[in-house]
């Protein structure tokens, strides 16, 4: 994408809206020893929520987003560059959280399980790569290779997960906090509240949580909801290439955290409101100390990360 992340930001709002109203009916379900019973209603009310969102967002993009734009016909456009990859990992975990929201709408339709894997999983690579092809048609745009790798990514990390080992057992996960950078160019990282969220690339932080009792299962007093999780940044970013010469003077680096996560979903509780409510969220990290390693060689440490 180019150096607008404007609609990435409508289309995560509209993912949002959709999962709100189609999945918080869903309670947790165990994938290895729940076996539900296919419910016809349940199965059109997730088909028609997920058809309805596809349309319609393709058709309002195609419509109204796009209609200021010049179509010039399909081309390539590298980006891999842009942002030191943090919207890489943007389409990463959108596709990703796609994909559970998916698939865990199928199960709760009683779908068969493996079915609801490929099909729900696959929803966000599916999704995405239509709005890829729909911004290969624009110049201000393209199609992305940098991007599609990174929607398969979100979703080949969904899929594998529940095949080979029945559960997430590393969850993508996302956090943001407020920067000073934003109020230099607002127009394209926000100018503030939500829009701030989505655009300040500065900002934003994505996590790989790996679940630890997952991972060594005999360690009883371990709590079951405790992940060890890694976290990837960038700082210092006015453009998406390089910084504009007629701002303040900012150094680009990449940071890394080190820091625990809390794995909401493997809380055992019976009610279906709660049981909701921790899908969402499971969605972003949970402020805790975090170590931080950056390219400028400095060790931080923060008290609480977000």
């Amino acid at each position: 994408m180019a150096e607008t992340p404007n609609r990435f930001f409508f289309i995560l709002f509209l993912i949002l809206g959709l999962q709100c109203a189609q999945f918080a009916k869903a309670q947790k379900v165990s994938t290895l020893d729940t076996i539900r019973e296919f419910d016809p209603i349940k199965f059109k009310t997730v088909v028609m929520g997920g058809g309805l969102f596809y349309a319609g967002t393709l058709t309002g993009l195609s419509t109204i987003w796009y209609k200021d734009y010049e179509n010039v016909g399909f081309h390539l456009f590298n980006d891999n560059n842009g942002w030191m990859q943090i919207d890489k990992f943007g389409h990463a975990y959108t596709s990703y959280i796609m994909g559970k929201g998916g698939y865990r709408s199928l199960l709760w339709a009683g779908v068969d399980r493996k079915k609801a894997i490929w099909y729900g999983g696959s929803y966000g690579f599916i999704f995405l790569t239509s709005v890829e092809i729909i911004d290969a048609h624009y110049a201000q745009w393209g199609f992305s290779v940098g991007d599609m790798l990174s929607n398969a990514f979100g979703s080949a990390l969904l899929i594998s997960q529940e095949l080979l080992a029945g559960s997430q057992v590393i969850t993508m996960k996302f956090s943001y906090h407020p920067t000073n950078l934003a109020q230099y160019r607002p127009e394209l990282l926000g100018s503030g509240g939500i829009e701030r969220i989505i655009k300040d690339y500065n900002g934003q932080t994505y996590w790989f949580s790996l679940n630890y009792r997952s991972l060594f299962k005999g360690h009883h007093a371990v709590p079951k909801w405790l992940s060890i999780s890694g976290g990837y940044a960038a700082y210092g970013m006015l453009g998406g290439d390089d910084n504009p010469a007629n701002f303040p003077t900012t150094q680009r680096y990449r940071r890394y955290f080190l820091s625990l996560d809390i794995n909401f979903e493997r809380i055992k509780t019976r009610s279906k409101m709660l049981n909701s409510m921790f899908f969402f969220l499971d969605l972003i990290k949970f402020p805790l100390p975090a170590i931080e390693f950056n390219e400028k060689g400095e060790v931080v440490f923060h008290p609480i990360y977000f």
